[in-house]
């Protein structure tokens, strides 16, 4: 199946002097033209192309990649702006058209903007800069702590807008950032954080609160996996801890050790157990939050 405004790959089933003629399914056959053919193609032979529908209805196949396809988020320059909308420089003829009724404001020549590249309701393709409506749902394909590509697309009172491997929007914290960074530039960066909206923060390096933070969830679920109790501890031979969790016997500790101090779980002799109502009460009387909870008693200070 044909998926107008991405690259495609199809099938060779002619070789001309001219060109060559792909299967294009419900599109019927599709000419590419020889100044676009790879060298040495033969018939049967797989060909990836960009296909896309231009403003005039007409099919467009290139094997020139463009700056987004059809469901990506990137940054774009403005070429042209008049009163029938922005005209973005991506790559390929015709420019990539945004329509004033997506400008989340007044698009100026000359300017680079963050935009979402879709196929309009007549399987068009076309651009939006007004980003919230599509930066919805794409913190789903992402974990905590995972290495992205990112490109910075502006600067806010905040922080740094940035685009996460092309899918979505996350911010970097300006108070969390010790370099300086410019719309445009393309860095190496982490999901620090996926919130509970959906929305991602962001992180240049993959700290060490980080790591203990991602480690502690796995622990979490693990403990949930087993009706709530583990026979792990701080005490546990250390090949036994990697074998579970990948990870040193030092970092399990420190893991276990901040879950224990927001009160999710029991530290016991023999390993650790999800925290219940009757804990939670323990907890909260005379400990002040510090004293630790062993086998269901309070441990000496």
């Amino acid at each position: 199946m044909i998926e107008l405004g991405k690259i495609n790959s199809l099938k060779v089933l002619k070789v001309s002097k001219t060109g060559i003629y792909m299967d294009g399914g419900e599109l019927g056959e599709i000419f590419l033209s020889r100044k676009e053919v790879p060298g040495n193609i033969k018939v049967n032979d797989n060909v990836e192309v960009f296909i896309f529908l231009d403003s005039k209805d007409q099919v467009i196949v290139t094997t020139k990649k463009p700056g987004a396809v059809a469901g990506q988020f990137a940054l774009l320059k403005v070429i042209k702006s008049n009163s029938y909308g922005a005209f973005l420089e991506w790559g390929l003829k015709p420019d990539l058209k945004v329509p004033l009724r997506e400008q989340q404001k007044k698009m100026r020549e000359g300017q680079f903007y963050p935009v979402y590249v879709y196929n309009d309701k007549n399987n068009r393709i076309t651009a939006s800069s007004r980003l919230n409506k599509f930066n919805e749902g794409f913190s789903l394909e992402f974990k905590e702590g995972q290495r992205v590509n990112l490109v910075i697309v502006d600067i806010t009172s905040m922080g740094y807008r940035a685009i996460i491997d092309g899918k979505g929007l996350g911010i970097f914290y300006k108070n969390e950032v010790f370099q300086i960074l410019q719309p445009g530039q393309t860095v190496k960066g982490f999901i620090k954080k996926i919130r509970e909206d959906g929305k991602v923060d962001l992180s240049l390096q993959k700290s060490a609160a980080m790591e203990i933070d991602i480690l502690g969830k796995k622990i979490l679920n693990v403990l949930k996996e087993r009706g709530g109790n583990l026979d792990i501890s701080d005490k546990t031979e250390p090949e036994k801890i990697y074998s579970l969790f990948g990870v040193s016997k030092k970092r399990y500790k420190n893991a276990i050790g901040a879950l224990y101090k927001k009160h999710l779980i029991i530290i016991e002799d023999h390993g650790i157990r999800l925290t219940s109502k009757k804990d939670e009460k323990l907890f909260k009387k005379k400990t002040g939050g510090r004293r630790r909870l062993i086998r269901g008693r309070k441990s000496p200070k």
